[in-house]
């Protein structure tokens, strides 16, 4: 029974060694962070060339506005310019989630209905 304890305690310490040598890295600064994706879709989407900053105008009228221009003027997008421009729009209020303040997600759900008046979908 001796025997068991000890081949039970010399078996446990070595293990916690070498789970304490090891150093804790660092990991390598990476150029696209998978944390950020939304805001590289944001950015290189082939939907839309965006104004930088268009989500963050101070009216829903100027927001609406620079979006139904971004959508008109892109060669690249595969769908109609209205619903590429409220498809991009819907994307950011969803990626932003919780940590988008009451005020701007107020002001980016008018900017939906000014885009509907806009294209004169009402």
């Amino acid at each position: 029974m001796a025997e068991r304890r000890k081949a039970a305690n010399s078996r446990k310490p070595a293990t916690r060694k070498t789970a304490r040598k090891t150093p804790a890295r660092k990991t390598p600064a990476r150029k696209a962070s998978p944390k950020r994706w939304s805001q590289r879709v944001t950015r290189e989407s082939d939907a839309l060339d965006l104004k930088r900053g268009v989500f963050k105008l101070t009216s829903a009228k100027k927001i609406a506005s620079s979006l139904k221009r971004s959508a008109e003027r892109s060669s690249r997008r595969k769908t109609g310019a209205y619903r590429s421009a409220l498809s991009m729009l819907t994307f950011y209020i969803n990626r932003a989630g919780k940590t988008l303040p009451k005020t701007q997600r107020e002001r980016l759900e008018r900017a939906k209905i000014e885009l509907k008046h806009q294209f004169g979908r009402e």
